[in-house]
């Protein structure tokens, strides 16, 4: 049985907080992936076009920088769909490692990407990787490990719990003592990371992005009650919230949460929590970063940006990080 994505603990220590939170994690049941790709494809949605665009124009480039013999690991892959600009390309792959939470989405993800690319070791790996999780060893030996972070999702952690997240990711990835990495990774060689960074731009914008017309993405924040009520046994009335979502400038953040229509409880091992109208339980973070500002971040996390890459519009950006040595 598939443990729940997150401790029933912390959820209450959220739900109890004086500003009331829940992990953003718990987005992504079966529904609400399936929420989420039907986002990426929406009008007001530009982070998908706009990576993807990138990706059709320079996906070589990228590829030339990872070279051959890398073991290829995707952090939250969902449906894989920028990746294959990358398999499409890269030189002798050692295995393509897919990972996310939701385990159902990913293995019809894996099972796809190993029917398009037979030659390829597809290694899927079902874990929260904002935790500790095993990084497989591939059949083929790994001349180096290079960590492919997509869609922006970097943003959705604080600043400092980014720069701790980007460290975790070296120490997991990191070295020849990773599985699959061969000898020619270098005695202390940190991982190489490709990753997708959502710029900073006009307010409005943003906010359409995550308040469409459809209520694509109002649908999407109300099934993580759904979602809690299934797993967890509570008993929250999605009816009785709506999606609020604004772009909180100063902090350099779309803020998404869910706001009581009245005031009602919840009831968590026995207690009731208490919830009242107009208050909002913050379900989201979303920063927007300056293409520097996003180096700056990765430097404290000992990473060095060698090469970066934008869409004409310089709504999106994405990052080739290598890890300092010493």
């Amino acid at each position: 049985m598939t443990p729940p994505p997150v401790p029933l603990t912390e959820i209450e220590s959220g739900l109890r907080a004086p500003v009331k939170t829940l992990p953003s994690k718990l987005f992504y049941d079966a529904r609400g992936s399936e929420l989420f790709e039907r986002i990426t494809g929406l009008p007001e949605y530009y982070l998908t076009r706009a990576e993807q665009a990138i990706m059709d124009v320079y996906a070589g480039e990228m590829c030339a920088e990872i070279g051959a013999g890398a073991l290829l690991v995707e952090l939250g892959s969902g449906s894989s769909l920028k990746t294959r600009a990358l398999l499409d390309r890269l030189e002798r792959p050692a295995a393509y490692v897919p990972v996310d939470i939701s385990a159902r989405h990913l293995a019809a993800s894996a099972r796809e990407i190993a029917g398009r690319y037979p030659g390829l070791e597809v290694i899927p790996v079902s874990a929260d990787y904002d935790r500790d999780f095993a990084l497989p060893a591939a059949a083929v030996a790994a001349r180096k490990v290079v960590v492919y972070y997509p869609g922006s999702t970097i943003g959705n952690f604080h600043p400092e719990d980014a720069v701790t997240f980007l460290r975790k990711v070296r120490e997991i990835c990191g070295g020849p003592s990773s599985p699959g990495a061969g000898a020619g990774a270098g005695a202390g060689a940190g991982p190489e990371v490709l990753i997708g960074v959502d710029l900073k731009k006009d307010p409005g914008l943003l906010h359409r992005a995550y308040n469409d017309c459809e209520g694509v993405t109002a649908a999407f924040n109300l099934n993580i009650l759904v979602h809690l009520n299934r797993v967890y046994g509570l008993d929250f009335d999605p009816d009785r919230f709506e999606h609020h979502a604004f772009y909180n400038e100063p902090a350099g953040r779309i803020e998404m949460h869910l706001r009581s229509l009245a005031d009602q409880a919840v009831e968590i091992n026995g207690a009731r929590i208490e919830i009242a109208a107009g208050e909002c339980i913050w379900t989201e973070s979303s920063y927007k970063y300056s293409l520097g500002e996003f180096t700056a971040l990765a430097a404290r996390a000992g990473f060095r940006t060698r090469r970066e890459w934008t869409d004409p519009n310089r709504l999106f950006g994405v990052q080739y990080l290598e890890a300092n040595q010493g």
